[in-house]
């Protein structure tokens, strides 16, 4: 029998596009870039100081611990007037890869602007400063050899479609965007997945890729190329003064390897060659300036290709008024800044 009812239906709701999510608003970012002894640090300094903000180090050699004349590090003093972050957060034997600088400068500028103190990133490692500015996503560096041959080998056995149903069970977003015939792709995908327990998707973040989460104003120093070279010198020279070649002497005798990728950096392999007895004084002061200046010319390069850069050279402006017109810059962004006290411990 079939039941009659008195009650009356709701009409059933339209259906209507969802809205796409709202990302939260760009945190602004001050950025300062360009090559080796080009005049980075004292900027940032000045513009932390006046503007309430705090450095996060953007060279890749300067989160090890120990290794200070080389990467010519901030002096004590000027860490204790100004916060710095990702400073003396690794031993040299331990890796460091660009996803974990990504990851722990992402924090740091949270933490910065949760504060509503300004985040300067200030450095000469070009990628480093482009996987933060440019928003790109970077899987996990993990990888298992036996674990991908293995993945390798059932796609032989059994078909790259098998394979691919596996990664679609595991991660059906990273399965629509892979095509199957893309063994490769979807052998890293199954093998992220399988090592890290997470989607391969999930490590590409809450934007696509390319879209930056800073309204990052970037500025950039250069300087004429005998002015560059001339100040090289110099960084080298007192480099040597102030016992770089004994801070190698005391790594290595501390236990770290010298073919570490941290002891294979500028300022560390050439002292390395000459405390072997490989080359004299004179030959390893020659190279470390010959390395000083290629490197330079490398970052310049690589520096041209970067968007949206301001570029000012110090050759023919002076820092003050580099310094006055970043400021304007700053403020005309209107940034919600209200320089605060630094939170205790803050810099790290």
């Amino acid at each position: 029998m079939r039941s009659c009812s008195v009650r009356t239906r709701e009409p059933r709701p339209a259906n209507r596009p969802q809205r796409p999510q709202r990302l939260p608003p760009p945190q602004p970012l001050l950025v300062i870039l360009g090559p080796t002894a080009v005049g980075k640090t004292r900027l940032a300094l000045a513009l932390a100081r006046r503007l309430g903000g705090e450095i996060i180090s953007a060279d890749s050699a300067q989160v090890y611990r120990g290794m200070d004349i080389g990467t010519d590090k901030p002096s004590a003093a000027e860490r204790a007037a100004v916060p710095h972050h990702l400073v003396d957060i690794r031993d040299p034997d331990e890796p460091f890869s660009v996803a974990d600088f990504k990851r722990l400068a992402e924090a740091a500028v949270r933490d910065i602007a949760a504060r509503r103190r300004l985040p300067i990133l200030a450095g000469g490692t070009g990628f480093y400063i482009r996987a933060v500015t440019e928003g790109f996503s970077l899987a996990p560096p993990g990888a298992d050899p036996a674990l991908r041959r293995r993945l390798q080998e059932e796609a032989g056995t059994h078909g790259p479609q098998a394979l691919h149903a596996k990664l679609a069970a595991l991660d059906p977003v990273a399965a629509g965007r892979i095509h199957p015939h893309n063994v490769k792709r979807v052998v890293r995908a199954l093998e992220v997945c399988l090592l890290t327990g997470r989607p391969f998707s999930s490590f590409e973040g809450d934007r696509p890729a390319g879209e930056s989460p800073y309204d990052a104003l970037k500025i950039g120093l250069t300087r004429h190329r005998d002015d560059l070279y001339r100040r090289i010198a110099e960084r080298v020279e007192d480099q040597l003064r102030r016992g770089l070649v004994e801070e190698v002497r005391r790594l290595l005798e501390q236990g770290c390897s010298p073919d570490l990728p941290a002891l294979r950096a500028l300022a560390y392999k050439e002292p390395i060659a000459y405390l072997r007895g490989e080359v004299s004084w004179e030959e390893m002061v020659r190279i470390l300036m010959r390395n000083n200046r290629r490197y330079a010319k490398r970052q310049w390069t690589w520096f041209r290709r970067e968007r949206g850069v301001e570029w000012f050279n110090l050759s023919e402006t002076p820092e003050a008024e580099v310094e006055e017109a970043v400021i304007r810059r700053v403020r005309e962004k209107g940034w919600p800044l209200t320089p605060s006290p630094p939170a205790p411990g803050a810099g790290r």
